[in-house]
């Protein structure tokens, strides 16, 4: 019965992961995902870089190729504790596993992000490597079984279990992650939980806004000029 259950949740879970890779015209993204994409792509602010967003309240992370082009989503496991902001000290802690329950979230903001290592050797996505905050796939274990029921759940609330890292199906880590973010520099976007996408992303959403501004007033100016 275990071994049937067991086989049923990894066939199900695999499934799932492929429908999550899916192409998506990315123009298409709602909400506040394809709004960062957009200020991203306008201001320049991921500098040709691929880049990922993680939408924290959907619990999904999107990858985007250089030119902003969709590469995947999936569902995603985050920080267990609601909240946007970095404890002092995680980071140590996190080598440990010793990470109070109060200190596993998922930090908001913008990261520069560069592949590489673990403790353990396992190839990671480091976000921001002093609070050992990371994207990395599913690892085996006792949990397994459990979070890739979780990873399959329709429900955002049932992914918050990580200790604040972001957490992604192993096929999905391998065929779109380590590709698109796991061999070079990358830009990861957060978006907030318990502040507005809005102020969190301000100067990027300025910087976005900058270039339509003066192309208003160079219009305006030479409204004025010819009449």
């Amino acid at each position: 019965m275990a071994r049937w259950l067991a086989a049923g949740v990894a066939a199900a879970a695999m499934a799932w992961v492929g429908l999550a890779q899916a192409a998506v015209p990315a123009q298409d993204l709602a909400g506040d995902a394809g709004l960062v994409r957009r200020w991203v792509l306008e201001s320049g602010d991921h500098r040709g870089h691929p880049f990922a967003v993680v939408d924290k309240k959907q619990a999904r992370l999107y990858v985007f190729d250089t030119r902003g082009r969709l590469a995947g989503s999936t569902a995603a496991l985050l920080g267990a504790t609601r909240g946007d902001h970095i404890v002092p000290g995680v980071g140590e802690r996190a080598q440990t596993g010793q990470v109070r329950a109060d200190e596993r979230t998922t930090p908001a903001g913008r990261f520069d992000a560069e592949p590489g290592v673990n403790n353990t050797g396992e190839h990671v996505v480091w976000a921001d490597y002093a609070s050992a905050f990371a994207i990395h796939r599913l690892r085996p274990g006792r949990a397994l079984q459990a979070r890739q029921l979780r990873l399959a759940s329709p429900g955002a609330g049932d992914k918050r279990v990580s200790l604040g890292c972001v957490v992604v199906p192993v096929a999905f880590y391998r065929g779109v992650v380590e590709p698109m973010l796991g061999r070079s520099r990358s830009v990861v976007y957060v978006l907030p939980e318990t502040r507005s996408v809005h102020d969190v992303f301000a100067r990027l959403q300025a910087a976005a806004h900058a270039p339509r501004v003066a192309q208003a007033r160079f219009l305006l100016t030479s409204f004025d000029a010819v009449n």
